[in-house]
């Protein structure tokens, strides 16, 4: 089992991506090719995604997102999703561990996510990686 960082786009990463999300999310549309490029191309965005030994296919994937504000370097992990065939056997933990790696490399104070109640085994997974829920109100504006 391994966790890379993605450093280009290929069409075997459009093509996973496009299994994966819909597990994730049924209602985000299909990815390009030239939007999954432009997305592992930006500045302090990285594409984690996650090998088992017994395939090359990439099985699981997670966003860490890294930006600079005045109170210092913070990062974000987004879309977190392990195929359902998949689950079960450490990706996400792999994935998650790797993540808070990184953004510690990069120089990131603090790492934050967050994830719906009802995504139970996820938000045990968060705990077992060192997440502590935190007391704050999310706000969403779309517009």
């Amino acid at each position: 089992m391994s966790v890379e960082v993605v450093t280009e786009s290929t069409p075997e990463l459009a093509a996973a991506m496009n299994r994966l999300v819909p597990q994730l999310s049924r209602s985000t549309p299909p990815l390009s090719e030239e939007y999954v490029r432009s997305m592992v191309a930006q500045k302090g965005v990285y594409l984690l995604v996650f090998r088992s030994e017994d395939t090359p296919e990439i099985l699981g994937m997670l966003t860490l997102a890294t930006f600079d504000i005045p109170t210092g370097r913070r990062a974000w992990i987004e879309d977190v999703v392990v195929h359902e065939d998949a689950r079960g056997q450490g990706a996400g933990q792999q994935l998650v561990e790797a993540a808070v790696s990184l953004a510690q490399e990069v120089g990131a104070k603090s790492v934050d996510l967050t994830s719906r109640p009802s995504r139970e085994a996820a938000n045990r997974l968060y705990r077992r990686c060192g997440f502590v829920e935190r007391e704050t109100n999310i706000y969403r504006y779309q517009g």
